[in-house]
């Protein structure tokens, strides 16, 4: 027989029920980033292991001739899990464009831009932490944040007239003297247990990013400064915002948070990426890895390409004056193709519409009316307005939309970081997120070596018969 039971005793239960699952989730959003990566770790091996076992064989795509010929681009050959990027929807992490990203990712107290640490804790786990998790991990990361003295006293050894993406990357690669992977792994230790170890390297490694970038940063451009010093008190990019001398300006640091946070990964195939994953793929540190990375994004195709916008857009500026209209405009970026040169800004290796990024940056600007004022800013949206229509007409270009670079310089320049050879050095800053995580993640796949095949134009026109 059934026994009867009574509505207080339901109530009871459904009370009882109803507070397990609040405790667990008060469980989950307490959990640091290394314990939450210990429970999705697994999960995600499992998942690969499944993958190939089952699906190994499976034909995703065609290599042909333009491939190989043609720097690879398009080529499906690589194993990325932080974010893809779609030719017409632009990138997504872990399935969330940005402006899903900006909803639903933490901000910093009293500020309403992604904080960093919100990005970097979705790039390593494919889940959105709650505020205090994202606290904690300022905490962490502003506890690992000075520099070594023997490093502060390498980057201060190096002349100022040295690029400053250079002196990053010495700095960076120099850190590997730390380096806990490199000594466990001359010691002796599992494969299972590479990706911890590797991440705590790369946290390391971020926590000192600011601290290095505003090193360089005052010793090329304000000598009579102070040297920086982290402040225990404050989020990654707050610290690097103080240390560069812009603490008071609130705007400027929520600019460098919103930057950073979106400029952080762009799936693995562009260069600099690729080239940590590469390097990586050796069994170097993470040190020596991104290291060679920044050195592949300071090429002016790849991360310097900034620099080269905001001069070109500056040079437009002072021929055109004061009187800038949108014929203006079109009769300078004709004169600018027809000498041979391209539009700097415009056009992207594999997006075919406007760059998300883009968009959020100038809505940024759009939220706040000293910007909208800026005659940088203003020849940028003037430039967007114009430019697609004579790309088109043009014909020669892909993708006749903006990309990052057409805006991220303009809004530095006006807050007064004019300095445009440092302008990479905050990319690199940033682009250690995605590049960094993937290091663990290639770790904890057991990814080997990347080995392609290469070939000659003989044995090409051989295949090719």
């Amino acid at each position: 027989m059934f026994r009867s039971v009574s509505a207080r005793n339901v109530r009871t239960a459904v009370r009882s029920f109803s507070g397990a699952q609040a405790l667990q989730r008060r469980c989950a959003s307490t959990k640091t980033l290394r314990e939450t990566l210990q429970e999705v770790v697994p999960a995600k091996q499992e998942a690969l292991k499944k993958l190939r076992a089952e699906h190994g064989s499976a034909v995703v795509g065609d290599i042909k001739v333009e491939n190989i010929i043609g720097g690879m681009r398009g080529l499906k050959s690589m194993l990325w899990e932080a974010s893809v990027l779609d030719p017409n929807e632009g990138i997504r992490f872990h399935g969330l464009s940005i402006p899903d990203c900006q909803g639903k990712l933490p901000a910093a107290p009293g500020g309403k831009e992604i904080l960093p640490e919100s990005m970097l804790w979705l790039l390593l786990t494919g889940q959105i932490p709650t505020e205090a998790q994202v606290r904690q991990l300022s905490a962490e990361l502003a506890e690992q944040g000075e520099l070594p003295a023997h490093i502060e006293k390498l980057v201060d050894s190096l002349p100022t007239t040295l690029h400053p993406m250079t002196q990053l990357a010495i700095g960076v690669a120099s850190m590997n003297h730390d380096s806990k992977f490199q000594a466990a792994y001359e010691k002796g230790m599992k494969k299972s247990e590479y990706w911890s170890v590797m991440l705590e390297d790369c946290m390391s490694l971020i926590a000192k990013l600011p601290a290095l970038a505003a090193r360089i940063y005052r010793n090329v451009y304000k000598p009579e400064l102070p040297a920086p010093k982290v402040d225990k008190n404050l989020d990654l990019i707050g610290n690097y915002a103080a240390m560069l001398g812009y603490g008071d300006n609130k705007d400027m640091t929520e600019y460098l948070r919103l930057y950073i946070a979106i400029h952080g990964d762009h799936e693995g195939g562009n260069a600099s990426a690729h080239t940590a994953h590469l390097v990586g793929s050796t069994l170097s540190d993470p040190f020596i890895s991104y290291s060679a990375a920044l050195c592949a994004l300071a090429g002016p195709l790849h991360g310097l390409a900034n620099q080269e916008v905001l001069r070109w857009q500056m040079t437009m500026q002072k021929e055109l004056g004061n009187e800038i209209t949108h014929d203006n405009i079109k009769d300078y970026l004709w004169r600018t193709l027809k000498s041979g040169q391209v539009v700097p800004g415009y056009g992207h290796g594999v997006l075919r519409s406007p760059d998300p990024r883009f968009t959020a940056l100038l809505q940024f600007c759009e939220t706040r009316p000293d910007l909208m004022a800026s005659p940088a800013v203003q020849l940028v949206k003037q430039t967007f307005e114009v430019a697609p229509a004579v790309l088109k007409e043009h014909g020669k270009t892909k993708n006749p939309y903006p990309n990052v670079d057409a805006a991220s310089g303009c809004v530095l320049y006006h807050y007064g970081l004019t300095q445009f050879k440092y302008y990479t050095v905050i990319f690199g800053v940033s682009r250690a997120l995605g590049a960094l995580t993937q290091l663990v993640w290639a770790r904890a796949f057991g990814l080997p070596i990347e080995r392609p095949k290469s070939v000659s134009i003989a044995e090409l026109q051989k295949l090719i018969k």
